[in-house]
């Protein structure tokens, strides 16, 4: 028996025989060819490919869902490049060079300088290209990828890595959980894993070095260790210990239809987020109390074009009819960063994420706003709606977002007087500035809804899926505890409720502060909801509130961390 220490990504224990995961080393080399029979070679294999990232894309939709989904939108626009195309077909042509060598050639070029770059976004790039630059040279030079979908037994993949579009095709029936030399919290496979709610443990070092074909290998996914061939003493323990996780779960269905109080009676809500109809199904199955978050991005991610009043009427009308007169929190479009469109180019810009993005563009853009804002509020018509602005910075920017609401507000309901008298419109506090000032903006909004994701790094100045700075990813560090203080009491003393999305929502370790901070509402992946309403149920919330005031005088996140573990909850 082997044991190897890696980083937690998706917890759980899995106990399967290795499925190797090969990448087949490519030595290109320069070839004498005739350039037309490259060109038209080239052009088929980058169609084929796009067809391939399509139909990856589809499954990654019904197997993981939109979000996860839209990082093939940007493999499409890479595959779809006119100028790395043009490039490589003029050195096919000058140098009357193989394609493959061509093509090889010049995304090398574009990837190594996308990784020397300072932003972060223009990183993540790199990661895009080299995975489609491989996919079109296997396509120019006919070779066969191993088909991950076929996989019709129980097995544990085994990889350097797994990029999006191997995780988006993992069948979680069979592939039970997955281990790799590199990747962290963060990557790609990471956030895949825990959408499929599959263990994982990465950044291993030499986990393909150290198995072979047919060893037997159990991971813990929790705790990060993996053992190859255990014993048979170990494999009992582990088998014990998955018994017990299943067995939690289902305890937990008890909690499906109960109201999520603490255990001195005091009401919170659990909502779920989504970013499409479909995933309501989740959240009701899991017995949420709303949906706290609808990101509509996707609509528009999914789309060809900007997609019509009517094609988003009836996208929002489903999500409230299927949520049966639970409230849906729809935020409008949140776009820009690293979430791109296919029919629309963004300006370039030196920080993509600081940039024209989310609010700054819909107010920009005021007719692509208003075709959203009738018709989210036509479909209010159907049950309980409230809907949010995303990343706004100051008090004018919410002013003129809700100004602009209330006329359109006022023109749907000429046309049907049976929409909702009683829509609550919000706003999401993701900057610094609106956490600080938030009872001033509650003067305007009916509520505040928390973006811990955005929140944590514009206040630590540090991108979390950058893993050079990932130390400074701390949601539990006392100035972000400050932070999120500071916004519940302001929005409470203007006499408004707050909510949470992101994922600090729902964090087990983090619930026990945010009780104690007086947060009104979690919203939070639909999986962890019955778990975290067990947990508030054992809560005693003045307790909670005590846990707080010594914690906001902590020096740091391990000190924190500390304070947590003498409160027993």
């Amino acid at each position: 028996m082997k044991k190897l220490m890696g980083i937690s990504a998706s917890q759980g224990i899995a106990i399967a025989k290795v499925f190797e995961l090969k990448h087949i080393e490519l030595d290109i080399v320069k070839q004498k060819s005739e350039p037309e029979k490259e060109i038209v070679l080239l052009n088929s294999s980058i169609k084929k490919s796009i067809e391939e990232i399509e139909k990856v894309k589809a499954i990654a939709l019904k197997n993981l869902g939109p979000e996860e989904a839209s990082v093939f939108d940007a493999h499409i626009q890479v595959a779809s490049d006119p100028s790395i195309k043009e490039e490589v077909i003029a050195l096919i042509t000058t140098e009357k060079c193989n394609a493959a060598f061509a093509l090889d050639s010049i995304s090398k070029n574009y990837i190594s300088m996308f990784e020397n770059m300072e932003d972060i976004y223009m990183k993540e790039r790199a990661a895009d290209l080299k995975d489609v630059a491989r996919r079109v040279i296997y396509n120019i030079l006919g070779i066969k990828t191993q088909d991950l979908t076929s996989i019709n037994e129980e097995v544990i993949i085994v990889a350097f890595d797994l990029t999006p579009s191997e995780t988006s095709q993992l069948n979680k029936k069979f592939v039970k959980g997955f281990a790799t030399d590199i990747g962290g919290k963060t990557s790609h496979s990471a956030i895949m894993a825990r959408s499929l709610e599959i263990p994982a443990v990465l950044g291993l070092k030499t986990i393909t070095e150290d198995v072979k074909d047919g060893d037997i290998v159990a991971i813990n996914g929790g705790t990060g260790e993996v053992f190859i061939n255990p014993t048979p003493e170990l494999l009992k323990e582990l088998s014990l210990m998955q018994k017990n996780i299943i067995a939690e779960k289902e305890r937990l269905q008890a909690f499906k239809n109960l109201k999520s109080v603490t255990k001195d009676g005091k009401h919170v809500e659990i909502a779920g987020n989504i970013g499409s109809p479909n995933d309501v199904n989740g959240v009701l199955e899991n017995g949420g109390d709303a949906v706290g978050l609808f990101r509509s991005e996707f609509l528009y991610m999914d789309s060809e074009d900007w997609p019509t009043e009517e094609e988003q009427y009836e996208s929002y009308s489903l999500a409230i009819k299927k949520m049966k007169g639970k409230k849906v929190i729809i935020r409008t479009l949140d776009i820009g960063g690293d979430k791109t469109l296919k029919y629309f180019t963004f300006p370039p810009e030196m920080n993509p994420f600081l940039g024209y993005r989310a609010i700054r563009l819909c107010l920009d853009k005021q007719d692509i706003f208003i075709t959203q804002l009738r018709a989210i509020i036509r479909a209010s018509e159907f049950g309980k709606l409230g809907i949010m602005f995303p990343m706004i910075a100051t008090v004018d920017e919410f002013r003129k977002a809700r100004e602009i609401y209330d006329k359109v507000y006022k023109d749907v309901l000429k046309e049907n007087p049976k929409i909702s008298k009683e829509i609550e419109v919000g706003m999401m506090v993701e900057i610094p500035s609106a956490a600080v000032h938030t009872e001033v903006f509650c003067k305007y909004a009916d509520f505040v809804s928390i973006g811990t994701n955005d929140l944590m790094q514009y206040s630590m100045a540090s991108d979390r899926m950058n893993e050079n700075v990932s130390y400074l990813y701390q949601p539990l560090n006392p100035s972000i505890i400050k932070l999120i203080k500071m916004t519940i009491e302001g929005a409470h003393k203007a006499g408004k409720w707050v909510g949470m999305c992101g994922e600090m929502a729902g964090d087990m370790t983090a619930i026990p502060l945010l009780v104690g901070m007086g947060l009104d509402e979690f919203s939070m992946s639909a999986s962890s909801i019955l778990e975290a309403r067990e947990f508030i149920s054992r809560i005693d919330s003045k307790k909670a509130k005590e846990m707080v005031e010594e914690v906001v005088m902590a020096d740091n996140q391990e000190q924190v961390e500390n304070i947590l573990k003498k409160y027993k909850f």
